[in-house]
């Protein structure tokens, strides 16, 4: 049988048009209303994605009892359709329909596809209209093959315009980044969601329902971005104002080279539609050596004008299958006419040609019947992407089980839930549904399967459970919701982004962005580093309406005493926060509070409020400093005298206390002393002090400004205890005198004295006896008893034993009282005297004094 010619293949009353022109001149939405006006007809698309569109369209129109849908991997087929949408290769070549369309029919020139192209447009007719939709580019070719086809020019409804080179961060919203490996689109995209919230992802190796929800994820306005591989060229209708290309070169299974200005003009036409103008640019900074348009290549995408196809792709549609070696003689064969050019060989061939090497396998290719059989079985697209070696052992095996009948039910089942996973990554995935893919065709070819219809619908829900686990992937992947939400409001009227606060909970839109942690916004730590940026920038320019709200309310509860404030060393904490922290002041008795840098955010006024609150505060936990600002008044009265004004300066600078050896009291004259003493202080035999500082609440208000001039004191007990037991290393507590390995209460210790002393005013001689009833009562042992009335001046001396022969209790311990020995005491806090700051504002004064 000889191959069949084109120029003897006419249908005299067939109406054959062209319509050919740029992207978006409404060729696609012309085919579809010829439809509808026909009583039969089809449209063949180059991608399953655009026949299922159009589908839904037409149904809309017609009905889905008179619509169907043929493509390799799905066949929605009425019984009653009448209009079918198709992919090109899943045409019906012997179907009488009144209208047939053949849409980017340029692709006749395609290296992998042109040949099934070139037939459709050569052969594929309808009775009463056939329309070939594609680009201008292949006019001269309608000419020479169609000389009876009418062509119709159709020009663009917008402007399409270069804009240059441009850095991802400045790419406009609604635009496209067209990438040309997985990779590229991989880091593109991951680039996008940091900066911009996330992109949409369109690559070839999705699936058509993963590409559909990706596209309707960016058609939705979810994302502002879309970031593809040349796959959007064909035919998909985008929202775009925008295509960036981040390189200017492809790998065309041959070859890397650069893309031809029609191949580039067929990309960048998806940037604008309908009366909206477009633009298209570069990515800048990529490091591309291809990534700039020539000055050429940018009037030829503008002025749509590329050169001419001449010579289109062609292979035999309708070999010999009398054996294998006329069908791979027929599929080899020269084309008849010199603007048909041998197509290159395709995948198909190559497994033929493979598998018939094989003499074993080609030995159960016999009959004509078996060689036909074995043509469609070469012809299951390679999915996978394999190549030809590892595609054609999966072409043996389902030969293998074909060759003798149909496949069994149960495997196919089996084969397909073996796939049916959803787990696993992005590249799993898309494994996944390659396979099932395979199984899809498989599974609606007529003559194949058992149980046909039950097996291809099994099928399509695998690949839909797959498509959708995918795109969820692709989504939370590539797509940050928060900073998406927040870059459609920031920009625009930032006043209208809805912040609320639950719980300090900061949420935007619903979304949780953050926490307040007192009045600082911290960024949720899962967000990226581009996402703190964004997120900061909606909180600096949202929250001090919150934050003032938020100061106005802790003030009032200060006010009320139920604040909720605590210190932290020096600082003012509230709700786990630094609200402010204690500096030095004028004086060591009024520390100046120097607020945290986050009340900044608050508004002038409560921030104020806040301010003064916090001062009424502080002054109310510093209280119980009332003697000492007494004291420190007195020491400015220049009446007062220089003795007493430097012996209540250096009462000042030790909180209260002051060791009596050394103090400069001998110095002061008795209307001095009477002064001292109205001030509330007491005199001791030992030490100076005022009794309400030695009160848990002033000795926590002293310890708190010793620590703001980095004087960190011992900590009190609580509770204020007479007797302490000390270690050797424990430091001794502020009011209280280190008697060995005990601590006693200085108030205590000079009670203790001063039985002693009254034990010495009671006696007539030189040495008398203390009653130690009291110092037992307090639970000071007799050593330490002892010491402290040795400090004070006592000096004790043994009983002689009783004489031999005499019974009775032992005589008492005599004491005698040596004044000048008070002079050696020890500093009632187990250190060396207190002595007064050097950086104080008396400290001079002091000196002169003495």
């Amino acid at each position: 049988m000889p191959p069949r010619s084109p120029a003897n293949h006419r249908v005299s009353d067939s109406r054959v048009k062209a319509v050919l022109g740029p992207t978006n001149t409404g060729k696609t939405h012309y085919a579809i209303e010829r439809l509808c006006a026909h009583s039969s007809g089809a449209i063949g698309f180059p991608l399953r994605l655009l026949a299922r569109e159009v589908y839904d369209r037409v149904v809309a129109i017609k009905g889905a009892d008179k619509v169907a849908l043929i493509t390799g991997e799905e066949r929605i087929e009425p019984p009653g359709a009448r209009w079918l949408l198709c992919t090109v290769e899943a045409m019906p070549g012997d179907a009488d329909l009144a209208f047939v369309a053949l849409d980017e029919a340029q692709l006749c020139a395609d290296r992998e596809r042109g040949h099934v192209f070139t037939d459709r447009l050569l052969h594929a007719r309808g009775r009463e209209e056939t329309l070939l939709l594609g680009s201008a580019t292949l006019a001269p070719m309608v000419e020479a093959l169609l000389p009876e086809a009418e062509i119709i020019g159709r020009p663009r409804f917008s402007t399409l315009s270069h804009a240059g080179a441009r850095k991802l961060s400045r790419v406009p919203p609604r635009s496209a980044i067209v990438a040309f490996s997985a990779e590229q689109v991989y880091a593109v995209a991951e680039m996008l969601r940091r900066f911009r919230g996330g992109a949409a992802v369109v690559m070839g190796a999705l699936s058509p329902e993963t590409r559909n929800k990706q596209v309707a994820l960016f058609q939705s306005g979810e994302v502002d971005y879309l970031v593809a591989t040349d796959a959007i060229g064909m035919g998909l209708n985008l929202d775009l104002g925008h295509v960036a290309f981040a390189g200017l070169s492809k790998f065309d299974g041959q070859r890397q080279r650069r893309l031809t200005s029609a191949e580039m003009a067929q990309i960048a036409g998806r940037a604008g539609r309908h009366q909206r103008d477009g633009t298209f640019g570069t990515l800048a900074g990529t490091g591309s050596h291809d990534a700039e348009f020539r000055e050429e290549e940018v009037f030829a995408i503008e002025e749509h004008r590329f050169p001419p196809l001449t010579r289109l792709f062609w292979r035999e549609s309708e070999p010999r299958f009398g054996s294998l070696d006329a069908l791979i003689m027929d599929l080899e064969c020269l084309p008849p006419r010199p603007e048909l050019a041998p197509a290159p060989e395709a995948i198909d061939l190559a497994v033929l040609k493979y598998l018939s090497a094989d003499p074993q396998l080609a030995a159960t290719v016999r009959s004509e019947a078996l060689v036909r059989r074995f043509w469609e079985v070469c012809r299951l697209p390679d999915f996978r992407g394999y190549g030809t070696d590892n595609h054609a052992r999966f072409v043996a095996r389902l030969w293998e089980d074909l060759r003798g009948g149909q496949l069994g039910g149960d495997f196919v089942a089996r084969s397909i839930a073996d796939l049916d996973n959803v787990t696993g990554d992005i590249d799993t995935l898309q494994m996944r549904i390659a396979a099932i893919r395979s199984w899809a065709y498989i599974a609606q070819r007529p003559d194949w399967v058992l149980a046909r219809e039950e097996m291809s619908a099994r099928a399509r829900a695998v690949e839909a459970r797959l498509s959708d686990a995918l795109h969820a992937r692709l989504t939370e992947r590539f797509v940050n919701r928060r900073t998406s939400v927040l870059m459609k409001k920031l920009g625009t009227d930032t006043a209208l982004l809805p912040v609320a606060c639950e719980n300090d909970e900061i949420l935007v839109d619903g979304e949780h962005i953050g926490k307040l942690e007192g009045f600082r916004f911290t960024v949720d730590p899962l967000a990226r580093l581009a996402d703190r940026k964004l997120l900061l920038a909606a909180a600096e320019r949202h929250l001090p309406g919150m934050l003032g709200t938020r100061a106005q309310a802790l003030a009032e509860s200060m006010a009320s005493g139920e604040s909720g404030i605590a210190l932290d060393a020096t600082s003012l904490v509230w709700h786990g926060a630094p609200l402010a922290r204690l500096v030095p002041g004028r004086s060591v008795l009024t520390p100046r509070i120097e607020p945290d840098p986050s009340l900044e955010a608050i508004p002038s006024e409560p921030r104020q409020a806040l301010l003064d609150a916090l001062e009424v505060w502080l002054g109310l936990q510093l209280e119980a400093l009332e003697p000492l600002r007494r004291f420190e008044a007195a020491s400015l009265d220049a009446e007062a005298g220089p003795e007493l004004r430097a012996l209540l300066i250096r009462l000042v600078d030790g909180g209260g206390l002051l060791v009596r050896a050394g103090s400069g009291l001998e110095r002061l004259n008795p209307e001095q002393r009477a002064g001292m003493r109205k001030l509330g202080l007491w005199i001791g035999a030992l030490d100076l002090f005022h009794p309400a500082m030695l009160k848990a609440r002033a000795l926590a208000a002293w310890r708190l400004v010793q620590a703001v001039r980095g004087q960190n004191l011992p900590e009190s007990p609580s509770g204020m205890p007479v007797i302490l037991a000390l270690s050797g290393q424990t430091p001794c507590p502020p009011s209280y005198r280190r008697l060995g390995v005990q601590a006693l209460r200085i108030d205590m210790a000079e009670r203790v004295l001063s039985e002693a002393h009254e034990a010495r005013a009671r006696s007539k001689t030189r040495g008398f006896a203390i009653n130690p009833a009291f110092a037992v009562s307090l639970g000071l042992t007799q050593p330490s008893r002892a010491q402290l009335l040795r400090l004070a001046g006592f000096t004790g001396s043994n009983p002689p034993p009783l004489a031999e022969g005499m019974f009775g209790p032992p005589q008492p311990q005599r004491w005698r009282w040596l004044a000048p020995r008070l002079r050696a005491g020890k500093p009632a806090h187990g250190t060396k005297p207190a002595e007064a700051d050097p950086s104080s504002p008396f400290a001079a004064l002091a000196k002169l004094v003495r």
